[in-house]
């Protein structure tokens, strides 16, 4: 089987394409590129059913486990297939690692060091009960997530692009700062004991409510991340689609409740913004998959995120 490969503008990547046998899978097709060029790997490629010209319709991905017969065209006697390299990849483990590091690092030092003489403030503070459970509570999130990525989570996607790294990073890395900053500062100004147990007494709660909710999610999928989407169910899933981002954005604001700082507030409004709209997006994706129709469950009434947000 020959198949032709060609770049998104038309032209030929590979001239005069590649020989493969007629049992070869998309994964061997990848394999062969990879050989052939020396420097796109296998998940560094986005190989698609050419579209026709001035159609509005998204091209269909190959699936690395199907076979190039289920996509070959016997109309015209060949495959033809778009590459697109999607750059440098990282596995998710590594990007989740990294981004989670950052914070669970920098938060500690604004703790235990005297950082605060780098401000203009002197080396002596006092450090309130609510300053230590604070990075206590910080470390164990920040713990538990490491602990997720490499024993919980079940990946759908095997990699992602290097550029991740740097504004996931970015993004947990200076948010961490910013509320390590304030949270440690020798200014601060302590809650009253009561609204401190209340808020990380919550926060705990929510905490191991959003580790459950990821064990649930990590059933719906097989070992190597395969399972396509599924409707979830038990627990808070029963109630709200994302339930996972629930619990995340609680345990923050008990965290919120305990330390009372601007920064903290703003890292929450910034962090429920992003969750909001991923879990929207996941609540019409599965509502459409579960319509109800040609045997289809029919995705249940629910929450979004939070009520009222249906």
């Amino acid at each position: 089987m020959k198949v032709t490969l060609v770049s998104r503008s038309g032209r030929e990547f590979i001239n005069g394409g590649l020989e493969l046998p007629d049992s070869a899978t998309v994964a061997d097709l990848q394999e062969a590129i990879y050989k052939r060029t020396k420097k796109f790997y296998p998940s560094r490629q986005r190989l698609t059913v050419p579209v026709p010209p001035g159609s509005k319709e998204r091209p269909v991905v190959l699936n690395y486990k199907k076979s190039l017969k289920d996509y070959f065209d016997e109309k015209q006697n060949k495959l033809t297939v778009v590459f697109k390299d999607l750059g440098p990849q990282v596995s998710y483990s590594t990007l989740f690692f990294f981004e989670y590091l950052g914070p669970l690092i920098l938060y500690p030092i604004f703790y235990y060091f005297p950082m605060y003489k780098f401000f203009g403030y002197g080396e002596d503070r006092v450090i309130h009960p609510v300053q230590t459970y604070a990075v206590y509570y910080w470390c164990f999130h920040y713990l538990k997530r490491i602990m997720e990525t490499f024993f919980v989570h079940r990946f759908s996607h095997a990699t992602s692009p290097l550029s991740n790294v740097f504004r996931n990073c970015a993004y947990y890395w200076l948010f961490g700062s910013y509320i390590a900053y304030y949270v440690n500062h020798p200014l601060y100004t302590p809650v009253g004991d009561l609204q401190m147990k209340i808020g990380f007494g919550f926060g705990l709660v929510c905490q191991l409510s959003n580790l459950y909710c990821h064990i649930i999610l990590k059933n719906l999928r097989n070992p190597d991340g395969s399972g396509g989407y599924q409707i979830p169910h038990g627990f808070l899933f029963n109630i709200v689609t994302c339930a996972n981002y629930t619990t995340e954005i609680y345990q923050w604001l008990g965290f919120n409740i305990a330390t009372q700082t601007v920064a903290g507030y703003v890292f929450l409004i910034v962090a429920t913004s992003i969750m909001t709209n991923w879990a929207l997006t996941k609540h019409r994706r599965l509502k459409k998959l579960f319509d109800g129709n040609e045997g289809r469950p029919k995705y249940p009434r629910r929450w979004v995120i939070l009520p009222p947000f249906q």
